[in-house]
């Protein structure tokens, strides 16, 4: 049975304190409270699942506001917009989405400071209603600019919300369950997708006349967590470390674990505080210059560049090809189509339900290894899809394939490594470097792959397949299994590489004498005379 250290604090038989490691078993489990999961979902509902609709709601509405663009053009110049004018604008509404989401980036880390976590997510939703707001009444203003801000503002609504939403999943949850309730990120971007695809057959509002319901929609989600989530609590961790409101963090452990007595749970978060050097959230250029986290900013900036540059984008853009390829008639092939977000939901939910028990680390390079597999069997059977009658079924197997292969583990998993990796007061640095990443790499790909896809042509997959590799070989070399781990833990691993001295438990007896320690021990509650009070934390 697998045995774990963990820090505590010990009442000795002088009435002294000290900080001990005590090994505990890691296979008993703390419950899952309703409050813990109903915050998950919603915090997660008015955050990545709009992100997730947004990736695919503009898909079917392309050619209708294409025509709204053309006959605005008219009403104002007297003239049709050339052909480039209107690719131009269309192309601007599509990409100025990822310029949105880096610009919500580097305003994030400030956000969590002032607001927390929680309130960051709340104001959040401001920005996905206006935008709702703005995108849904830009025909009936006959004004495409009110459609190109108004996805600018969703980008900034992304941005913001793929930093604070996993940096909030991470810090409620406890440690035998924290990459289940951080796959939530991943599982509700998967159903955003999905419910765009749905939402935008012909049947239902991909019309003409209804296409602005598609973007009003976006409301919907943030209101619901704008009324939600105020219920439930702010980020225990955050409370304690970064407000010093021990009460105000005791209330929410209690309520995020549904149980009366957490003195354990605080004194790990004691713990963890006096183990870092600095207590202040550090700013970006403080991150990059330390050296004891070197190495976990470069395996999180890897990481990030890998879950966008390695092909998944291209997928979606030979789907429908693919399927009209193997004979399927244009007017069924959106409900194919479908098939993609069924199953990238379902692999999504699937990662949820095992990350606990097979690890970040095996999942992620199982996850790009098999990606790569994929790629080099999708670029066969597309060139050889000519001659053979049915590898246009193959391939569509293949891209199916890559779908579940990416969200068993790539889709989801960086996001919760960058809280993992990263004690309290780096963690918003950390995730505005990796939401810098994620957006710079994501607009890197849409700039680039029409380029490599004119040189490459079916070959382009193999470009992503080299990428996969190399992703999977740098952490099957580097990243050690976070599951199940404290955050000080997961620091200490980084240590040797890192070139940095471990601090040794025994070091922390230097709470005593700085007087930080606000949770102290009540006389009476020790143990008998000779012996130590062992403590174990659900965090």
């Amino acid at each position: 049975m697998d045995k774990q250290e963990i820090p505590h604090i010990v009442q000795t038989n002088n009435g002294g304190k000290e900080l001990r490691v005590t090994n505990i078993d890691t296979q008993k489990k703390q419950p899952i409270t309703a409050c813990l999961m109903n915050a998950a979902f919603i915090s997660a509902l008015g955050s990545s699942y709009l992100y997730g609709y947004n990736l695919s709601v503009v898909n079917a509405p392309a050619m209708f506001i294409k025509s709204m663009y053309n006959r605005t053009w008219m009403e104002r110049y007297g003239q049709p917009a050339s052909t480039e004018t209107v690719t131009l604008l269309w192309s601007s509404t599509v990409s100025i989405f990822a310029i949105g989401g880096l610009l919500g980036t580097l305003c994030v880390s400030s956000m969590v400071k002032a607001l927390g976590r929680k309130g960051t997510l709340l104001l959040n939703n401001c920005f996905a209603v206006i935008a709702a707001v703005l995108l849904s009444l830009g025909e009936t203003a006959g004004s495409f600019e009110m459609l190109l801000v108004g996805r600018l503002i969703m980008g900034v609504d992304s941005g913001i919300a793929l930093c604070a939403l996993p940096m909030y999943l991470g810090e409620i949850s406890p440690r035998n369950i924290r990459g289940s309730i951080g796959q939530f990120n991943s599982i509700l971007i998967c159903l955003g997708v999905f419910t765009g695809q749905v939402l935008g057959l012909p049947q239902l509002l991909g019309q003409e006349s209804k296409w602005p319901f598609l973007f009003a929609f976006l409301a919907v989600p943030a209101l619901i967590q704008l009324c939600v989530l105020p219920f439930f609590p702010e980020s225990p961790r955050y409370l304690l470390m970064e407000r010093r409101d021990e009460a105000a963090a005791e209330k929410a452990f209690q309520r995020f674990l549904g149980k009366k007595d957490v003195s354990k749970e605080l004194e790990e978060v004691y713990a963890e505080g006096h183990a870092q050097s600095n207590l202040q959230v550090v700013s970006v250029p403080q991150l990059i210059r330390n050296p004891a986290v070197r190495w976990q900013l470069i395996t999180v900036i890897i990481t990030m560049a890998c879950y966008q540059l390695c092909g998944l984008n291209a997928i979606w853009y030979y789907t429908n090809g693919i399927l009209a390829e193997a004979g399927f008639a244009g007017n069924i092939i959106p409900y194919i189509t479908l098939s993609t977000g069924a199953v990238e939901t379902l692999a999504a939910i699937v990662s949820g339900l095992v990350i606990e028990r097979i690890g970040r680390r095996p999942l992620l390079i199982f996850g790009f290894s098999t990606m790569a597999v994929c790629f080099g069997f999708l670029t066969v059977f597309l060139n050889l899809q000519d001659r053979v009658s049915w590898f246009p079924y193959l391939s569509y197997v293949c891209i199916l394939a890559v779908i579940a292969c990416f969200c068993s583990g790539p889709g989801g998993i960086p996001f919760v490594l960058t809280g993992e990796l990263f004690e309290q007061s780096y963690r918003p640095a950390a995730f505005m470097i990796a939401g810098l990443v994620n957006w710079l790499s994501n607009f890197a790909v849409g700039l680039l792959f029409p380029f490599i896809q004119a040189a490459l042509q079916t070959y382009a997959f193999l470009v992503f397949a080299g990428v996969c590799i190399l992703g999977a070989a740098y952490l099957y070399t580097v990243l050690p299994e976070t599951k199940n781990k404290t955050f000080v833990e997961i620091s200490r691993s980084f240590a040797k590489i890192n070139k940095v001295p471990v601090q040794s438990p025994g070091d922390a007896r230097e709470l005593e004498l700085q007087g930080e320690l606000s949770l102290a021990i009540q006389p009476g509650q020790g143990s008998p005379k000779g012996k130590v009070t062992e403590m174990e934390s659900s965090f």
